[in-house]
C-alpha cells in the first residue's frame, strides 16, 4: 500500500495581509497529480485542514475541490482535526463522506476505531486521534489522569494498541501534537514542574507511538524525521518567512507485507517563493542582481541608519509582492544614560528639537532645511507670547 502523507494545509490562512487560497489550490491540485502519477492509495491529512475553527464558505470550497478531485484520481483519504480545526465542523456529514472513501476522523471518543483498508497483503488499519485538548476531553474518562497533551495522547495510544492486538494486518497512526525523541514531557526545577510547549501544545515523547507501522504527525510546519517510522510531513504551503528554507512536499510511505518498506520525500510545486533582502533600501531598489526576485514573496530588512520615508512603497515599486518590512540599523548611535533634564540644560529650544530628532533617528539629527523650519515656527510662536 503507498501511502502519500500530508499536513497543515491550515485552508484560509492569510500571508502578510494576503489570501493563499489560490496558491493552496494549485499545490493541491499538484498534489492530485502525484496521487496519479505515483499510484497512491490512501492521503493521510494529520490534522489543521482549516486555519480557524470557523472557516468561511470560500474555505470549503476549496476543501470540497481537493476532496474530490483526490477521490476521482483512486485514492481514499483518511484525515484527523488539528488544534486550529473545529472537530464539529470539519466533522459534519462525515458519515456520508465514508461512503466516498473520505474517512474524516475527528470525533474523541472514535479514536480506537480505525478505518480498515486492504491490499494484496491484507488490512492496513488507520487509527485517526484528532486533537485533544485534556480540558475538553478528561470528563469523558474521569477515571483516568489527563492534566497534560501527552496524558491524553498516551492514554489513545493505550487503546489503540490494545484494540490492535486483536487485528490482525499493519496499522497507522495519524496525530496532531508536537512530538520530540526525549524521555519525558516536561523538565524540573527545584518543586516546580514546568511543561515545556510548542504551539500551545505540550510536547510528547516519541515512545508514546510505540507500536503502529507508521506515524504521520502534524504541527510542525516543516518535515521532520524523528524516527524510521515517526515524521512530520509540515505545510503544504510556506506560511511565514521563517519557512522560506524548508522544502514543501510531503513523505511517500510504502507498506509492504511485513510492515513499513520505504519511506520517500515528494516535493510540492511552490506557487511563489520566498527571500529575505537585505540593505539600505537605495541600494535593493538599485541592486539589477536583485531583479531575479521580482515575483517572490519579498521580506526586506532595511539597515539604513534612519527608517526610510515610505519605504514599503518604495520597495514595491521594484518587487510588487514585498510583504513585510523590518528597519534594523547597521549603525546603532550610543545613546547616553543621562536624565532628560540633564540632556536639555542650558540648551536652546533648537538644540532641543535637534537633539529629540537625533535621539529618534539614531543618531542622526535635524537637516538643514529643518533646522530652517524649526528656527522659524520657534520665532513664530515667540512673537506670538510677546505680543500677548
Amino acid at each position: 500500500m503507498r501511502i502519500l502523507h500530508t499536513s497543515d494545509w491550515h485552508i484560509g490562512r492569510s500571508f502578510h495581509g494576503h489570501s493563499s487560497l489560490a496558491h493552496l489550490a494549485q499545490v493541491l491540485a499538484a498534489m492530485v497529480d502525484i496521487v496519479v502519477e505515483r499510484e497512491v492509495d490512501v492521503v493521510a491529512v494529520a490534522g489543521d485542514v482549516f486555519d480557524t475553527a470557523t472557516p468561511a464558505a470560500e474555505n470549503f470550497d476549496v476543501l470540497t475541490t481537493a476532496l474530490t478531485a483526490l477521490q476521482n484520481a483512486g485514492a481514499t483519504v483518511v484525515m484527523t482535526s488539528g488544534n486550529h480545526d473545529s472537530a464539529t465542523r470539519l466533522g459534519f456529514q462525515s458519515g456520508f463522506a465514508s461512503l466516498a472513501g473520505i474517512h474524516i476522523l475527528t470525533r474523541p471518543e472514535n479514536h480506537t476505531v480505525p478505518v480498515t483498508i486492504s491490499d494484496a497483503f491484507g488490512p492496513v488499519h488507520f487509527y485517526g486521534i484528532p486533537y485533544l485538548e485534556p480540558a475538553m476531553v478528561r470528563h469523558r474518562f474521569p477515571d483516568e489522569v489527563l492534566r497534560t497533551h501527552s496524558d491524553v495522547l498516551g492514554f489513545a495510544m493505550d487503546g489503540i494498541r490494545r484494540d490492535l492486538a486483536g487485528r490482525d494486518g499493519r496499522s497507522v497512526v495519524l496525530s496532531h501534537c508536537f512530538a520530540v525523541d526525549i524521555a519525558e514531557p516536561s523538565t524540573t526545577q527545584g518543586d516546580v514542574e514546568r511543561d515545556i510547549t510548542s504551539g500551545g501544545l505540550d510536547i510528547v515523547p516519541l515512545s508514546v507511538f510505540d507500536g503502529p507501522d507508521y506515524v504521520a504527525l502534524g504541527h510542525i510546519h516543516g518535515r521532520a524525521t524523528l524516527s524510521e517510522r515517526a515524521r512530520y510531513s509540515g505545510a503544504p504551503l510556506h506560511y511565514s518567512f521563517s519557512e522560506a528554507d524548508k522544502p514543501r512536499g510531503g513523505w511517500l510511505v510504502e507498506l509492504g507485507k511485513a510492515g513499513l518498506e520505504s519511506v520517500d520525500w515528494v516535493e510540492f510545486p511552490v506557487p511563489r517563493p520566498l527571500v529575505v533582502l537585505t540593505g539600505e533600501l537605495d541600494e535593493l531598489l538599485a541592486d539589477d542582481s536583485l531583479q531575479q526576485y521580482a515575483g517572490y514573496w519579498v521580506s526586506a530588512i532595511l539597515t539604513d541608519r534612519v527608517r526610510p520615508l515610505d519605504g514599503m512603497r518604495r520597495l514595491q515599486s521594484r518587487f510588487p509582492h514585498a510583504a513585510h518590512l523590518d528597519h534594523r540599523p547597521a549603525v546603532l548611535a550610543d545613546q547616553a544614560d543621562a536624565s532628560y533634564g540633564s540632556r536639555i540644560a542650558a540648551r536652546t529650544d533648537a538644540e532641543i528639537v535637534d537633539g529629540f530628532l537625533e535621539f529618534v533617528r539614531n543618531g542622526v539629527g535635524a537637516s538643514d532645511a529643518e533646522r530652517v523650519l524649526v528656527t522659524d515656527v520657534i520665532a513664530e510662536q515667540v512673537a506670538l507670547e510677546a505680543g500677548k
